[in-house]
């Protein structure tokens, strides 16, 4: 399986990201500026009663390998070395109830940042609530998403 993805778990740690001021860009609404981060995607996480057979799926859905795989979390993408679809196992895991909301879809991004600390005060500015756990955060719309730090094996963010 080549080189393996650092999966992203609801307690995500560790992550880093620096800020430079001269490639920095301003998001302008009528109310305020606000400086904005750089950062990657890194995976979108489905929660699942069975990682292995979702990533099974989506690995002959998409014609994209599993580049990793876990009992809990199975991670499907072009090559071990790019970002992709992660499966995560949810013990208690309801299907979505599209389009009915009874039971709305289940799913986190992976922020890839140079430095989670750094991001930390950034994502907050715009509007993210942090949540338990380790670079853990909620989009102004409540959809969870983790900062996860620049694995070794991606190209640096740059501005």
């Amino acid at each position: 399986m080549g080189q393996t993805l650092a999966p992203c778990r609801r307690t995500c740690g560790g992550m880093t990201h620096v800020v430079h001021p001269r490639g920095s860009r301003q998001l302008r609404s009528s109310a305020e500026t606000i400086e904005s981060m750089h950062g990657r995607l890194h995976h979108v996480i489905l929660d699942c009663p069975d990682p292995r057979a979702l990533a099974r799926f989506y690995s002959a859905l998409l014609n994209h390998p599993i580049t990793h795989a876990s009992d809990d979390f199975v991670v499907v993408a072009a090559n071990d070395t790019s970002s992709g679809l992660a499966f995560q196992f949810a013990p208690d895991h309801r299907a979505p109830t599209w389009p009915d909301t009874a039971v709305p879809q289940q799913m986190h991004l992976d922020i890839m940042v140079e430095s989670v600390a750094d991001a930390t005060p950034h994502v907050l500015g715009l509007g993210a609530t942090k949540l338990d756990g380790e670079g853990v955060f909620a989009d102004p719309a409540g959809h969870p998403f983790c900062l996860v730090k620049r694995p070794g094996w991606a190209e640096p963010i740059s501005d």
